[in-house]
């Protein structure tokens, strides 16, 4: 996997993707994440890269020539795929990402002060993602976010394919609770079927969970959950009764008194 990057802080990229688990597969050969310096492709002496808008307003505006010679330069003589963060992308997702992997190498451009000349972006940008509905001060940490979901996703990132096939957002679903030493904390126990030994409960635990947080903190997703299996129908229809049964509870609850009988 290639991920070349087009920034205006290329120690910026190199510092963070030269950390960790993304580093370390770099240092084995599994990625290649390389930081190029726009400026480096700039036509005066001064590298300037930005102007003053045409039409007026505040701020700069990132220059095309320079941006389309390092685009130029990176491609090698063949388009690669490029992609372009921007606020006015599609947001990224766990299956953008997995898209991205199949490629197995593009371009991120990373913008700056107030954009990039539209005219670079019609004609060399494939694509522009976003990580959410905000706004940064330039692109190089988004570019980063998605360099590294694309990475870990390589085989031999990670220790095996379950360190992120089992976790948030791989199969539409939020990912079950995890826990560690010691079994209580601040009395608060681990649960007991995960320290029972038994792998298919716990399995069938978490999948419950997942499916459980999954419906309560992002109704969204649950609703486009289709069920995998006769098992994911059983977990679904014991979530459905326990809170059918939890809102029962909370009903009697609020028709008695302070002292426990029922309201006249």
């Amino acid at each position: 996997m290639r991920i070349d990057i087009m920034t205006l802080f290329p120690a910026l990229i190199d510092c963070v993707m030269g950390e960790s688990v993304i580093g370390r597969a770099q240092a084995r050969g599994l990625v290649s994440v390389n930081a190029y310096n726009i400026r480096d492709w700039a036509l005066d002496k001064h590298h300037k890269a930005d102007d003053a808008p045409y039409g007026g307003g505040r701020g700069m505006v990132m220059l095309a020539e320079p941006l389309y010679l390092c685009h130029q330069a990176v491609c090698g003589g063949e388009h690669v795929h490029t992609v372009m963060m921007s606020a006015q992308g599609a947001p990224l997702c766990q299956q953008k990402a997995r898209e991205l992997l199949a490629r197995e190498r593009f371009i991120l451009v990373c913008g700056h002060y107030e954009g990039i000349d539209q005219r670079f972006i019609d004609q060399c940008v494939d694509e522009e993602i976003s990580i959410g509905d905000f706004v940064l001060t330039g692109g190089e940490i988004p570019a980063m976010a998605v360099a590294d979901a694309v990475c870990r996703m390589v085989p031999g990132v990670l220790p095996d394919e379950t360190a992120f096939q089992e976790e948030s957002h791989w199969n539409g679903l939020l990912e079950y609770p995890q826990y560690t030493r010691p079994e209580v904390w601040h009395g608060h126990a681990v649960p007991e079927v995960l320290l029972s030994g038994h792998h298919a409960n716990i399995i069938r635990w978490r999948r419950k969970m997942s499916l459980k947080r999954t419906r309560s903190d992002r109704p969204d997703l649950f609703a486009r959950f289709e069920p995998q299996s006769k098992d994911d129908r059983k977990i679904l229809a014991e979530l459905e009764e326990e809170a059918q049964d939890a809102g029962e509870t909370e009903e009697m609850k609020s028709s008695c008194n302070l002292s426990g009988f029922p309201v006249q």
